[in-house]
């Protein structure tokens, strides 16, 4: 997996040099009988050693609840780092500094091809064979932009070991075969390679193309143009960093001795950098590395730290091409943003200080950059690299902007500047101060399930370049030191100064193309011209070079179809039987405060009360249902009569951390054809702050001002923000909203989530945006209106939750009563008059987007969720995907994902590709899955594994304050919980070959298709094709109060 960002900002990192110093040996031991993991008493002494490493030096971090560890392996100077806390999600990792030397993604093609075998594991793709042999909550690698990395997490110690085993001989004896290489990176074949064999068919089968899955990802990445735009930002300001993920341009010059040559002198452990985290013991997994490490001597290796451009000799600007989106106002469509080169990030109270001035100046709505930029009206959104990144050796801060027109490109710079020189006139409010440190107050409070993960994201970018992982963990010590010198006066003026009060910047501008697209695809043309004439002097004309090609096709479709049925027996794995049959119950308790229903969770909270609420409706219109996103988006940006929405965010951050509204929709446990829906509120902060949290929902729910003179030109730009990402968010995840917009016409549930989420609502917000200022919205904020009158009720609509401490159940009881006792105690909905009919969504829809590659889903109705079916449909969801849909549409058909899922609530079945070069042949796939299901005769390994793969969500750790979630907000209560783990771990071969037939073969009619992409010959009405045009429609035309029908986007 591509990782675009150079690093997340941490805060608060200092160098550290290294001492040599004598190394006692200590012998192997486990002293894990202590009673806390974290206790140092029990670990060994700095200096002493451990399996072949050095413990260097440990620190307690009593803030974060851990132990850190640092040590060196004596033989080859590898770097560990380990966590000790007292978490059961154990985390794994092991990374590379991997500088690309050139934009052909070699590293990238590495990480994919480092899985697919190794030395002690020689199977076809060990990666994908261990997630269903495994029962870990998350497992993946990462291309970073200049280092490599391969986590997992688990829970069950054997798992643990397991893992750590094939990700360690995956990327320290990788086979790297030519024909991994070939399928993982690029090659040249004929679209389909057996017709073309045969002779069948001619035309379009015997055409031959680039295919490669991180080719065709990449495809998709620069589909995306905010993707595009950072992409380019980074290759001008640190051009001395090459692109990781790959350019396609470039990536069809990458031979096969390259990328076995870039993984000889990467990765080794000299240049590794280890982590681990949680609660096992350390002494075991020092065993383990230490084994495979001792196999390598010390070497040079290439960890140089790459710098970005120097701007002393500023100002400096560059404009590229990029596309256009079809789906914004084509008059508003550059993006922009300066930079500065700032400080050395290993200076810990200057990153850390960077990083709060960076908030200061443009988080929130009352933001002075947000003010003198997207407030007036020179821009829809932040550009996608806006805010201070310190994950490299020196940090970089930038301020841009998407959807600006042509004339405002230089204002923006402009106004940039001149709001900088007034912020440091005035000087930085220590309020907004404070409401920062008070969030990050509540952060080291609240207990996530994934604490352990994202540590390692946070530490390791900045642990690859010279920056020491200790001292981000000093989080006290950071902290004081910062409000020292805030307390000083003038701190962080002073660092504006230092750093942004001058014209060292770099100014970068992407310009939109009508012709980008075709340019793309135009030179794509001509460098497969350029490789195809190569192949034909090689081969000796071109007859032979097309009989070599496809040759070499049919060879890798043999590897790929052996691998089907090749002996596993080498992989560990963990069983059916390490599985709990009993649910781990969460205790919760029922009470009422007059007609509300309130559910109890009492847990241990660090002093932090979590709230959330629902309020259901009956009858919702949809022209109303369609303006809830942006009811709840208005809610927190317009103000008050009394107080505007920079004064309620500063206490929004001084009271809580963070309250939201949001849109509800549920499916019915019993009848799937059944749902419900509402508005869901939802907060938490300290249990002293529980009052003021209630208050501030209240406020924004009740008190929003829609009536200001300026409510009509914010409300604009929020939909000018989400018109302006849209076609960006769909390329991100194109099979999401495919998925959506299938299911739709198949029950309510379906049909309310595309009206609030799909595509529906994508093309609903860019007609709104799209308006004219004469047309206005005043139809708009009418209707917005009567939403707040009934969104929240004192009443039985309404129901809570809340997760606490059992010594503050009293006074948070108090507290909501008081809460509920200022809501109105009844509401009007109004009554629908054009109610959609879920037949209005046409069965097989075409969506014609600008992206390189294509995103489809084939949805189908099943059953509820307490139907005895329901098991064996989500163990035949992971049979196809890990059996069949992954050697079919990713290995053969070069996609970068593809699958099946069955969605056990929602009762609906389908699959899926994701940045597919050949949806037609996927669709073919996923038609006849269901007859090579019922056909295949399964083995006890093969629903071992399944089962394993559904287990690894169902058992998955849980933050606290998502205990006692699923009953609240589905009604599937423990026993249905109870129910249905029992029936998946008692799902039979026979079951599942007989979902299969009702399901997935006999219901195949009633399937319902979408498929997102470039409009091509073979998308034809006359072949059953309904086309939807997602562009916007004329300004005129989008006013009214129901321009646009919830069931057909071409009713604009």
């Amino acid at each position: 997996m591509l990782r675009a960002s150079l690093g997340w900002v941490a805060h608060g990192k200092a160098r550290h040099a290294r001492l040599r110093i004598c190394k006692p040996v200590l012998q192997p031991y486990n002293r894990r009988g202590f009673a806390s993991v974290t206790d140092l008493e029990q670990y060994p002494q700095p200096g002493e050693n451990l399996h072949g490493f050095t413990l260097k030096r440990s620190k307690h971090v009593p803030e974060l609840q851990l132990t850190a560890f640092h040590l060196e392996h004596d033989k080859t100077g590898a770097e560990y780092l380990h966590i000790a806390r007292d978490d059961k999600n154990n985390v794994f990792c092991v990374g590379f500094k991997t500088n690309p030397p050139d934009n052909t993604g070699v590293p990238h093609i590495l990480e994919h091809t480092t899985l697919c075998g190794s030395e002690k594991y020689p199977v076809r793709d060990p990666f994908f064979k261990m997630l269903p042999r495994s029962l870990s909550n998350f497992m993946n690698a990462f291309t970073s932009s200049d280092h490599t990395s391969y986590p997992f997490a688990t829970t069950n110690q054997q798992d643990f070991k397991n893992l750590m085993s094939v990700y360690l001989d995956a990327t320290l004896h990788p086979l790297l075969k030519e024909n991994d290489f070939t399928q993982e990176g690029w090659r040249i074949g004929p679209q389909n390679p057996k017709a073309a064999a045969e002779g069948q068919g001619g035309g379009e089968h015997n055409n031959l193309v680039f295919k490669g899955v991180v080719y065709n990802e990449m495809k998709g990445q620069m589909s995306d143009a905010s993707y595009l735009y950072y992409i380019r930002f980074q290759n001008h300001i640190f051009p001395d960093i090459n692109n990781s993920g790959g350019d396609p341009q470039k990536m069809t010059d990458l031979t096969y001795k390259n990328l076995k040559d870039f993984h000889v002198n990467n990765y080794h452990p000299s240049n590794a950098k280890l982590f681990t985290y949680g609660d096992m013991p350390l002494a075991d997994h020092l065993q383990e590395v230490g084994r495979q490490l001792n196999n390598f001597d010390r070497k040079q290796t290439d960890k140089t730290t790459k710098m970005p451009i120097d701007l002393e000799q500023g100002p400096l600007y560059h404009t590229i091409k990029g596309p256009r989106d079809p789906m914004f106002d084509k008059d508003t469509q550059y993006k922009t943003s300066t930079s500065w080169v700032m400080g050395d990030t290993s200076n810990i109270l200057e990153t850390f200080s960077l990083g709060v001035m960076s908030s200061l100046l443009t988080d929130g709505y009352g933001s002075p950059l947000y003010q003198a930029l997207l407030e007036t009206g020179l821009g829809s959104d932040w550009s996608p690299n806006t805010g201070f990144d310190g994950g490299g050796k020196v940090g970089l801060f930038s301020i841009g902007l998407n959807g600006v027109s042509e004339n405002n490109i230089t204002k923006v710079k402009e106004a940039i500047q001149s709001k900088l020189q007034e912020v440091h006139r005035k000087g930085f409010d220590k309020g907004k101060i404070d409401g920062i440190l008070h969030q990050l107050e509540l952060a080291l409070k609240h207990k996530t399930a994934n604490f352990g993960m994202g540590l390692m994201q946070r530490l390791q970018p900045g642990w690859f370049n010279g920056v020491d992982p200790f001292d981000a963990l000093a989080w006290n010590d950071i902290v004081t030191a910062f409000k020292q010198r805030f307390a000083e006066k003038g701190y962080l003026e002073s660092l504006l100064e230092k750093y942004l009060l001058n014209d060292r910047t770099l100014t970068f501008t992407m310009e939109p193309s009508d012709a980008y697209g075709e340019e793309l695809s135009s030179e794509e043309t001509t460098r497969l011209a350029a490789k195809l004439s190569d192949v034909m002097k090689q081969a000796g004309g071109e007859a032979e070079a097309q009989k070599q090609l496809i040759a070499r096709e049919l060879e890798l479709l043999e590897e790929q179809e052996k691998a089907r049925d090749q002996d596993l027996s080498c992989l560990p794995t963990v069983h059916v039987k390490d599985i709990p049959r009993e649910l781990e119950r969460k205790v919760v308790r029922d009470s009422k405060i007059g007609d509300v229903k309130v559910q109890w969770r009492e847990a241990g909270t660090n002093g932090l009360t979590y709230f959330r609420a629902i309020n259901t409706f009956v009858g919702l219109p949809t022209e109303l249902r369609m303006l809830v996103p942006l009811f709840t988006d208005s809610i927190m940006r317009l103000g008050t009569k009394d107080r505007t929405m920079e004064e309620l965010e500063d206490q929004i951050k001084l009271k809580t951390g963070g309250i939201r509204m949001s849109y509800h929709a549920s499916t019915s446990p019993v009848d799937m054809k059944a749902s419900t829906e509402g508005f869901s509120f939802s907060g938490y902060a300290l249990d002293s702050n529980v009052p003021a949290m209630y208050e501030l929902l209240r406020t924004v729910i009740q008190e929003t001002n829609f009536d200001s003179p300026e409510a009509e030109s914010k409300i604009r730009q929020l939909l000018q923000a989400d018109a302006s990402g849209a076609l960006d968010a769909v390329a991100g995840s194109g099979h999401s909203y495919a998925r959506r917009y299938a299911e739709a016409g198949f029950t309510q549930h379906g049909l309310l989530s595309e009206q609030t989420g799909g595509l529906t609502q994508v093309q609903r917000t860019g007609n709104l945006a799209n308006r004219t200022a004469v047309e206005g919205l005043g139809d708009v904020i009418a209707k917005l209106k009567v939403i707040q009158q009934f969104a929240i009720s004192n009443a039985s609509s309404l129901r809570a939750a809340l997760t606490c401490g059992s010594e503050s159940v009293s006074t948070n009881e108090a507290a909501l009563q008081k809460f509920l006792s200022k809501l109105p105690s009844s509401t009007t909905i109004p009554e629908e008059q054009s109610p959609v009919s879920r037949d209005a969504f046409t069965p097989t829809t075409f969506f014609p987007l600008p992206y390189q590659v294509y995103y489809s889903a084939l949805a189908l109705p099943t059953v509820s969720y307490v139907h005895p079916s329901g098991a064996p449909l989500q163990i035949l969801s992971q049979l196809l995907t890990h059996k069949h849909l992954h050697h079919e549409i990713r290995e053969k058909g070069g996609a970068y994902g593809g699958g099946a899922y069955a969605r056990g609530l929602s009762g609906l079945f389908g699959y899926y590709s994701y940045r597919d070069p050949d949806p037609q042949n996927s669709l073919m796939i996923m038609r006849d899955a269901g007859r090579w299901a019922r056909d295949k005769e399964w083995t006890d390994r093969d629903l071992e594994e399944a089962k394993l793969s559904v287990f690894q969500g169902v058992d998955a750790p849980e933050s606290v304050s998502q205990e006692g979630m699923t009953r609240f907000l589905t009604g599937i209560d423990e026993e249905m919980e109870q129910k249905k783990r029992e029936q998946l771990l008692d799902v039979k071969k026979s079951d599942v070959c007989e979902v299969a037939q009702r399901f997935l073969i006999e219901g195949m009619g009633a399937a319902r298709i979408a498929v997102l992409g470039e409009k091509k010959e073979w998308v034809k009405e006359s072949e059953g094709w309904a086309i939807k045009s997602m562009e916007l429609s004329k300004p005129s035309e989008s006013a009214g109060a129901s321009d646009l029908s919830a069931g057909d986007l071409d009713r604009a």
